[in-house]
């Protein structure tokens, strides 16, 4: 396999012609006319000169992940980010919020100002036009950018899809882009357009954040990621038999008393209300949905720790630090369980503005038949009597259907009747094939932590499946989308998180925006190669996965005596 990086664009500036002044016969003509416009058509020649003998912008519209839909290369339109330039937005609130948003990505490295203005009709005026068009054929997520001699136009009809465009246009900028402080660098943009939106609505991630509690500012690093790659969900497993990370009035020593414990005995944690609603707001800021999961009836001794009144028989068990699974359970025959259930489901609803309530639901080994059918067929309905919709490991298929259901797929073999059959009775389908899609699965036998149950996962086996037509004899109309868990038994810091994310969550970031037909494993190898100096330079950690084609760093020169501007983010 070849470790050679891709050649980089083969744009050439256009030549100066022959039958035109140049641009210094010009910017000369100017300087000395008597016309009181003369400073500017110098300027405007010197500029014009400048384009037409600057090297080609070091990326080409097509070194983007997740591949875009379309792409038309234009290299005659090369475009590089002034010093002046100003970002101009549709008067939206949300559109100006993206603007904000894009400011403060370019601001760091590039030393600029880039104040952001609104107007009717937003133009670039060599700056960034971010355009809300509700009348755009470009659905709820999709942009079209336009990178031209004048400026760059990025039109969407919803936020979201403008929020998505900036994310292109960053990793069409030089990798420097990522630098915390001012860098010397020429900001080009490879010309042309790119129209795009996504194949499946929902592209996700999950972080389990029970079995080793995670403080907020860690949960934000992994929005981040998430929001880098255009995935929109984030699903925090918030339960387990290790530890309960929400707080709940109605039942506080679920955190003070649940919320103590974690693998491996460490001091655990919880989330507050403040945090947990910090956390949403960051996220939806950045286009992403909170899915939370309280898991049930099983995962749940941290529960019964602290309330013994829902264990089977009413004795409080010892706190659990290891990784088994399948041993606890809450009573499905008492009443106040179902109490319980209510409260605690009914307080996060509360606190969450996305659709979604995750129950959970698998390894309740103990909690068999028509027992487990009718605890999840009640739970279902308090979902739903809350206004929201239910979301489950694919245990729950045996259990009717409520109208919307959504079953998490996590099986390893693609043959699966009992699903199947829910399927045909309404559910829909989150593929995250264990053997796929989980990102706590080791890359190789000596990766330093994680899991090898589900077999061994490197960035090409992440990335060669189709979530579409995984599941055999599901409809790919059933399938609503894609999400890579992370389950964190082993992993105890923001530095694991990412060794595990990175660099496989792009590849399944990709699977769910992109469409089928431009799967291709060398091009999306090139393609990623391309995110490791971006990565190196943010100071984010990677696995350095030997089949990709990983490029060095760029050296970035730092900028002397620049002005340091607010980078403060929402």
């Amino acid at each position: 396999m070849s470790t050679t990086p891709s050649p980089g664009p083969t744009a050439v500036p256009v030549p100066l012609s022959t039958a035109e002044p140049d641009a210094a016969t010009l910017a000369r003509a100017a300087l000395a006319a008597e016309e009181p416009d003369a400073a500017t058509l110098a300027r405007a020649a010197e500029q014009t000169a400048g384009t037409l003998l600057a090297p080609a912008a070091p990326h080409r519209l097509t070194d983007v992940v997740p591949a875009p839909q379309q792409v038309q290369p234009d290299p005659t339109a090369d475009w590089a980010l002034p010093a002046e330039a100003v970002i101009v937005s549709s008067a939206d609130p949300a559109a100006l919020a993206v603007a904000e948003q894009l400011a403060q990505l370019l601001r760091p490295a590039t030393g600029y100002p880039l104040p952001v203005t609104d107007a009717t009709t937003p133009e670039p005026a060599s700056g960034i036009a971010l355009v809300l068009d509700d009348s755009a054929d470009l659905g709820a997520e999709g942009y079209h950018v336009d990178i031209a001699t004048d400026g760059v136009r990025i039109t969407a009809a919803t936020a979201a899809g403008l929020f998505y465009g900036v994310q292109t246009l960053r990793q069409l900028l030089p990798a420097a882009i990522e630098s915390p402080s001012p860098a010397t660098e020429r900001w080009a943009l490879p010309g042309g357009a790119i129209t795009d939106a996504p194949r499946f609505p929902y592209r996700g991630a999950m972080l389990d954040v029970a079995r080793h509690f995670f403080a907020v500012e860690d949960v934000l690093r992994v929005v981040d990621h998430l929001a880098r790659y255009k995935l929109n969900h984030l699903h925090l497993h918030l339960t387990d038999d290790q530890g309960w990370r929400i707080a709940v009035d109605s039942w506080p020593k679920l955190t003070t008393v649940g919320g103590t414990t974690e693998v491996g005995g460490g001091p655990g944690g919880h989330y507050t209300k403040a945090d947990y609603q910090r956390i949403v707001s960051y996220a939806a800021a950045r286009h992403i949905t909170v899915v939370p999961e309280i898991d049930l009836p099983g995962h749940t001794n941290s529960v019964l720790v602290a309330y013994p009144e829902l264990a089977p028989d009413k004795i409080a068990p010892p706190p659990y630090t290891g990784i088994e699974v399948g041993f606890s359970y809450v009573d499905p025959a008492d009443e106040r369980t179902y109490d319980f259930v209510a409260d605690v489901l009914g307080e996060v609803a509360a606190l969450t503005p996305g659709p979604w309530l995750h129950i959970g639901g698998d390894e309740a080994f103990k909690v068999n038949g028509e027992v487990y059918t009718g605890f999840v067929e009640r739970v279902q309905r308090i979902v739903a009597d809350l206004g929201k919709t239910v979301v489950g490991w694919h245990q729950l298929a045996p259990a009717a259907h409520l109208d919307g259901r959504v079953l998490q797929w996590w099986g390893t073999n693609g043959e699966d009747p009992t699903t199947v059959d829910a399927v045909r009775r309404g559910a829909r389908l989150i593929v995250s094939p264990g053997n796929h899609a989980y990102l706590d699965m080791k890359y190789a036998p000596d990766t330093p932590i994680g899991h090898d149950w589900a077999g061994l996962i490197d960035v090409r086996k992440a990335y060669d499946w189709d979530p579409g037509t995984h599941v055999a004899d599901v409809p790919a109309e059933a399938v609503l989308g894609v999400e890579a868990p992370l389950w964190t038994e082993s992993v105890t810091s923001l530095a694991d998180i990412e060794l595990l994310l990175l660099p496989r969550l792009p590849a399944i970031a990709e699977l769910g925006w992109s469409t089928r037909a431009s799967h291709d494993w060398a091009g999306f190898r090139d393609r990623l190669a391309a995110q490791g100096p971006r990565w190196t330079t943010a100071g984010i950690t990677f696995y350095r996965a030997p089949e990709i084609p990983w490029r060095t760093a760029p050296t970035i020169p730092t900028q002397r005596n620049m002005p340091q501007t607010d980078t403060a983010t929402p």
